[in-house]
């Protein structure tokens, strides 16, 4: 079984991921962020990795360095689960539709970490995020999960679908670039033997 766990501890926030890339999609997401939590356990069923995520934050300033580090753990415990990435697939795309909106996410496991974002909100917080915070979870996530990652809203108006299409679509494309290619699951996916 491919599995992490992250035990990241500041002055911000103490945080606690515990990742099972071959799992089922059981999750146990506790960030102090209800919204937060709503989108993580997304992310979990649907690209079928086992999420146990914990996090005491400074919440009384705001959510931005629960946000962030969370995401930063959970990167980091995916791409310690894939340890040299052998025999995975690579990349991965999703159409995510939800009612009226339809995102596009395209990712590769590549180890050099990108974020294309291509998405906009009309409202600045979603129960207890804040929008902006959105992006930036996504961004952090690219960085240590080395994942080049291009996530883009095609159409939408509601900004809840919006924000869940997006991470519904990260969990497909995820769940389609870390499986084993049965035709090359002894093989580095690079020309260049390494990622």
């Amino acid at each position: 079984m491919r599995t992490a766990t992250i035990n990241r501890a500041t002055a911000e926030t103490r945080i606690d991921v515990t990742v099972n890339v071959d799992g089922t999609g059981q999750y146990r997401c506790k960030t102090g962020i209800g919204f937060l939590d709503h989108m993580l356990e997304q992310l979990s069923r649907h690209s079928l990795i086992d999420l146990d995520v914990e996090v005491a934050g400074d919440l009384h300033i705001d959510g931005h360095h629960t946000t962030e580090d969370c995401a930063l753990a959970i990167g980091e415990a995916v791409a310690r689960a894939l340890g040299d990435k052998r025999g995975i697939r690579r990349y991965g795309d999703a159409l995510s539709p939800m009612d009226e909106t339809l995102t596009r996410v395209a990712l590769d496991l590549s180890g050099r970490p990108w974020l294309v974002w291509k998405t906009a909100f009309t409202v600045s917080r979603l129960g207890d995020l804040d929008t902006e915070l959105i992006e930036h979870w996504f961004h952090s996530f690219a960085q240590t999960s080395g994942a080049t990652l291009h996530v883009e809203t095609l159409y939408g108006q509601n900004n809840h679908h919006i924000v869940e299409s997006a991470f519904k679509g990260l969990a497909r494309a995820l769940r389609a670039a870390v499986e084993i290619d049965p035709r090359k699951a002894d093989a580095i996916p690079s020309t260049k033997g390494v990622l």
